[in-house]
């Protein structure tokens, strides 16, 4: 039991926060974590050795033999096998530190579980919910850039592409570190990272901090904008994953056309609409897609689809107008491959959205989000050296992989109204 006495002591620190907090950090999980609550994460009774490894369909099986009613016995053709690869998946880490003076841990100590949790709920809160957009983003678009710069910058002003721009990637992203590359990621502008002094979600600007002169001075059209330190530290998100034309998870797209995930671009930059949902869909039902999937639209998108579901809505004979409700929070309607949930999420760029089919993909890893220091069970704090303090480590080793990526369908080129 921890020592409620007042006593100011890393013990008495992770006694309480087990009690208080082991068993129901999900309750402080946010709600805008789409991809998060959707996919499953499996835990690592899953993962022999030290990666998760998949089989996977890619081709069908061909030794069929054909005859007619007047052939007698017929000689069989050879059999042709089927496609079958083993999928490996390893996960990456990311780890979030924050500190607790000395102050706030001796005021949380007492007396009672109450008083702890009064005192840190807000640093829990505030921790798990950055780690947790953190890998939303990363869900989406590991191993692709936050935003892809539009034009030179205005003095610190850096502009973003409407297409490579999703609000929730940059809002609260005050002083966030971050790396600007060329096209090819591999010249870094200014030489160093760069800091976020603030951000102007309407005009789809970054401003760089004063010190950040050099950079923004280098930054040129066509520039991806990175999470200081991300590069090649990555897994690869939905995006990459649909996008991919090479080997991914030790399989190679260019060989195996199942691997691939499915595309679909209108010949023109187009608002998103139910006619180009139904042409996206029909390219992963062409590689089998047969059942129900979510798609994942920018905010900007939902509110198209929305007013476009309004204006063809009609209504039978139960219709009454004292029940008729606007709005809505999710989108469903059936297609040929079967229900269709469009979600809107503020972590989607623009450009672009994604159907999902969501059996198809998992969460896999040593340890989803957790306080637990590897080999430190029950140890959650621990007394900083040089400051008077504690800290407080989140941390989590994992990746996405999808077993089926042609099911699903990456749409592209697209703008909001």
């Amino acid at each position: 039991m921890a020592d409620y006495s007042g006593a100011n002591s890393a013990a008495s620190l992770n006694g309480l926060f087990k009690e208080v907090y082991e068993d129901n950090l999900k309750r402080l999980i946010p709600d805008g974590k789409k991809i998060l609550q959707k996919i499953k994460f499996v835990s690592k009774d899953r993962m022999p050795g030290n990666a998760y490894h998949q089989p996977v369909v890619l081709g069908m099986e061909h030794g069929v033999t054909f005859a007619d009613d007047t052939e007698g016995a017929f000689a069989l053709n050879p059999p042709v096998a089927g496609q079958i690869k083993d999928a490996v998946v390893k996960g990456y880490q990311l780890v979030l530190r924050s500190a607790m003076p000395y102050a706030q841990a001796s005021r949380s100590l007492g007396p009672g579980e109450r008083a702890f949790e009064e005192a840190t709920k807000y640093l829990v809160g505030s921790m798990l919910d950055s780690v947790m957009k953190k890998l939303e983003i990363e869900a989406l678009y590991g191993q692709k850039e936050y935003g892809t710069v539009e034009a030179v910058a205005t003095g610190l002003v850096v502009p973003i592409t409407d297409a490579e721009f999703a609000p929730g990637i940059w809002s609260g992203s005050t002083n966030m570190p971050i790396e600007i590359y060329d096209a090819t990621l591999t010249t870094l502008r200014g030489g160093a990272g760069a800091t976020i002094a603030s951000v102007d979600l309407s005009a789809k600007t970054i401003t760089l901090s004063a010190s950040d002169a050099a950079v923004a001075a280098a930054v040129v059209a066509t520039d991806r904008i990175l999470h200081k330190g991300a590069k090649n530290k990555e897994f690869a998100g939905i995006h990459a994953i649909l996008a991919n034309t090479g080997t991914l998870f030790g399989i190679s797209a260019s060989q195996f056309d199942l691997w691939k995930g499915s595309q679909f671009a209108p010949t023109v930059t187009s608002v998103l609409s139910f006619a180009i949902l139904q042409q996206a869909i029909s390219k992963g039902v062409e590689k089998g897609l047969d059942t129900d999937v979510m798609v994942m639209v920018n905010p900007g998108h939902w509110d198209d689809l929305l007013t476009e579901q309004a204006a063809l809505r009609m209504y039978d004979q139960s219709y009454s107008s004292s029940q008729a409700e606007n709005g809505s929070k999710t989108i469903k309607f059936h297609s040929q491959n079967g229900m269709v949930e469009i979600v809107p999420s503020i972590y989607v760029k623009e450009g672009y959205a994604y159907v999902l089919c969501v059996e198809d993909w998992v969460r896999v890893g040593s340890t989803d989000v957790t306080f637990k220091r590897p080999g430190q069970e029950g140890n959650f704090f621990r007394e900083l050296e040089d400051h008077a303090g504690y800290e407080l480590r989140c941390y989590t080793d994992q990746a996405i992989f999808c077993a089926r990526p042609g099911r699903s369908v990456l749409i592209s080129n697209l703008k909001v109204s």
